[in-house]
């Protein structure tokens, strides 16, 4: 019998994701209120050279090649999605349980757009404090690993992500909803891995953060903002 309610597309950018693919699709295999709420995950693969094209096979997900670049990804597996809703979820983040009845209750009462509070998987006090701030409905309070949903018309309407981002692609597009279309943030709390934290050291990955958001609030390309970041965070 075919569901005429609103369904979720769930897309999952990866590259190299073998160690916590196979964890994530699991978790959302047993964490949803019900499964026909799931139109289908989609996992956009960006020219993995270890095992996640077959593990996340094994999990019967829909699985789309890609250039590489979570942006481009994400705008891929967009185009592929059939639901009336895109989730889009990060590798090593957890949403709440239920989390599919959340976004289409927030769905049918015209919030379009909108994430989830946030936790890390840490004890410590300062991502904890960091992680706080995600209960606030502005744009700076936004990042990727709170997850996104929107609905697939808006996407559209808004032309998706800009792939000239190779990062800030999620804070980015977060910005042009603020600015088109009112933004949810619902109560509930995903939980994402502090491991870039714990490799970096979660002072000195805070203050690089902190150095992205500003040169993009002066204008600086996103070229520019890749090349910190590969200077700072990726090497």
């Amino acid at each position: 019998m075919k569901n005429n309610s609103p369904q979720i597309s769930i897309i999952i950018p990866v590259l190299n994701e073998a160690a916590t693919i196979a964890k994530l699709l699991q978790y959302l295999k047993v964490n949803i209120d019900r499964s026909d709420n799931i139109r289908e995950v989609i996992v956009v693969d960006g020219g993995s050279i270890d095992e996640t094209v077959v593990i996340a096979k094994s999990y019967k997900a829909t699985l789309v090649s890609s250039e590489q670049g979570r942006a481009k990804q994400m705008n891929t597996g967009a185009k592929k999605a059939t639901g009336d809703i895109l989730y889009f979820l990060h590798v090593d983040t957890f949403p709440p349980k239920y989390f599919d009845k959340h976004i289409l209750n927030a769905f049918k009462q015209k919030q379009l757009a909108g994430c989830f509070r946030m936790n890390f998987d840490s004890s410590s006090l300062f991502l904890k404090f960091f992680a706080w701030f995600s209960r606030f409905n502005y744009a700076v309070c936004r990042g990727g690993d709170q997850s996104l949903y929107i609905s697939k018309k808006l996407f559209k309407k808004l032309n998706g992500f800009n792939e000239e981002y190779t990062i800030y692609e999620d804070n980015e597009f977060i910005g042009r909803i603020y600015k088109n279309e009112k933004f949810t943030v619902l109560p509930q709390k995903v939980k994402t891995s502090a491991r870039r934290y714990h490799d970096i050291g979660k002072y000195k990955l805070q203050f690089y953060f902190g150095i992205i958001h500003l040169k993009k609030l002066f204008g600086v390309h996103p070229n520019k903002l890749y090349d910190y970041y590969q200077r700072k965070i990726a090497n």
